[in-house]
């Protein structure tokens, strides 16, 4: 990816995390003014912090590569960041990985304690729901991305995975459910938005697939290399759990990037010019440091 490619994409992504954000912004919202102020401070906390709204930016994307109405993905792409972030608050808990930074601030249930912070995570994942609730096929793919045999599924596995030692085939298992079903979902959202066709939903489910794989490895290689400064979270959080880059180190870990980086963009290749941004936004991922 050139300069000029890197240039427009990062204005993309700006436009599109700036739209989203304003839909947040408005999820925000609360009519009852006997709703606890905490609740609302702390979904505020979590929801409206420093991201790149990567999954929120690919359903637009997916939608924008397959002709179909920008207007009409804004409600899928917010969906996937609020049911993101609440994945992110549960994970951070002091069960889970006990973080101390998330996003470059201190994590919720510091701040507002480990109560408000379920609570909070549960609140923002229902109004993902209401987000989608306008098509049944919506609705019915994010419940899949976070059930038993997506983001939960994925959770519980590396829980159990706590300590043990594990092959790459169970590894990939697990981060193809924790990690890469939100970002299939969020592919095959926007292609839900754009009436997709069932050869284009594959696509971008491939596409997906590699791409949310990728983003992991990245993830795994950026805990052992990456500046907590930059990341915004914390450094070697994952230094009791099997990693990619135990499993292949750190150059084989950025070899397996490429090759899936490759093929989500292979998958794509066929519609040419319309999937520059799906392919800019994958090159991102390889060469990401944050």
């Amino acid at each position: 990816m050139d300069v000029l490619e890197a240039e427009a994409l990062k204005v993309y992504i700006r436009r599109g995390a700036a739209d989203i954000e304003a839909l947040l912004e408005r999820a925000l919202d609360v009519s009852d003014e006997m709703t606890p102020e905490v609740l609302c401070a702390a979904q505020r906390y979590a929801l409206i912090a420093p991201g790149k709204r990567l999954r929120g930016v690919t359903v637009l994307a997916c939608a924008e590569m397959l002709r179909g109405d920008r207007v009409k993905a804004l409600p899928f792409a917010a969906a996937v960041e609020l049911v993101h972030t609440s994945s992110l608050i549960l994970d951070d808990l002091p069960s889970m990985d006990d973080a101390t930074l998330r996003r470059g601030k201190t994590t919720l249930h510091r701040v507002h304690g480990e109560a408000n912070a379920i609570l909070a995570a549960v609140s923002l994942l229902t109004k993902g729901f209401e987000h989608v609730r306008s098509s049944s096929r919506a609705l019915a793919c994010l419940a899949r991305a976070i059930g038993d045999d997506g983001l939960i599924g994925g959770q519980v596995a590396d829980l159990e995975a706590d300590g043990s030692v594990l092959e790459l085939d169970r590894l990939e298992y697990i981060h193809a459910h924790k990690t890469g079903a939100l970002f299939i979902a969020s592919a095959e959202l926007g292609a839900l938005a754009a009436g997709a066709s069932e050869r284009d939903l594959e696509r971008v489910r491939i596409y997906a697939k590699n791409l949310g794989l990728a983003f992991q490895i990245t993830d795994d290689v950026l805990d052992v290399v990456g500046d907590p400064a930059v990341t915004g979270k914390d450094a070697g959080t994952d230094r009791d759990r099997t990693t990619f880059v135990d499993v292949c180190g750190v150059e084989g870990s950025h070899r397996l990037v490429d090759e899936l980086i490759d093929a989500a963009c292979g998958s794509i290749a066929t519609l040419g010019k319309r999937a520059a941004t799906l392919r800019a936004l994958a090159e991102m991922v390889r060469r990401r440091d944050r």
